[in-house]
């Protein structure tokens, strides 16, 4: 697979339909979202933007490129943002399937450890989380 951005940023148009609000992107057709307040609805669109751009990964689909907003054609009370997918959280997350990794470690380690009955893999994930901050 190619080399895919850590993020992508399009325009979305927060709407508000009696009392609810919806945010849609003109430029990826079905991704929506939805709230009872305008938060909520940007919110969950942001979630949503990086769902819907990972099944399009996935699927080998081309993404397509944002659309200029001087070029968006909006009604009365329309508002226009911008929002940035996180890929990398988003694959993370989605992509948890583990790796067999070998490793080396000192005699004497291995053998308190053992003692103590420690979990090496969950120690090793634990640790890289927090040498990454991730």
């Amino acid at each position: 697979m190619a080399h895919l951005p850590d993020h992508y940023t399009y325009p979305a148009i927060l709407q508000k339909t009696g009392d609810h609000y919806g945010v849609y992107f003109p430029d990826l057709p079905g991704c929506i979202a939805t709230g009872a307040a305008a938060d909520e609805a940007f919110a969950a669109a942001k979630e949503g933007l990086a769902l819907h751009l990972w099944g399009m990964e996935q699927d080998g689909d081309t993404i397509p490129k944002p659309s200029a907003v001087d070029t968006l054609q909006m009604k009365q009370g329309d508002v226009l943002c911008l929002l940035d997918a996180n890929m990398f959280s988003m694959r993370a997350e989605m992509n948890h399937r583990p790796v067999k990794k070998t490793l080396t470690i000192p005699w004497y380690l291995n053998e308190l450890a053992e003692k103590h009955r420690l979990n090496f893999s969950q120690i090793l994930q634990s640790a890289l989380r927090d040498r990454l901050s991730v």
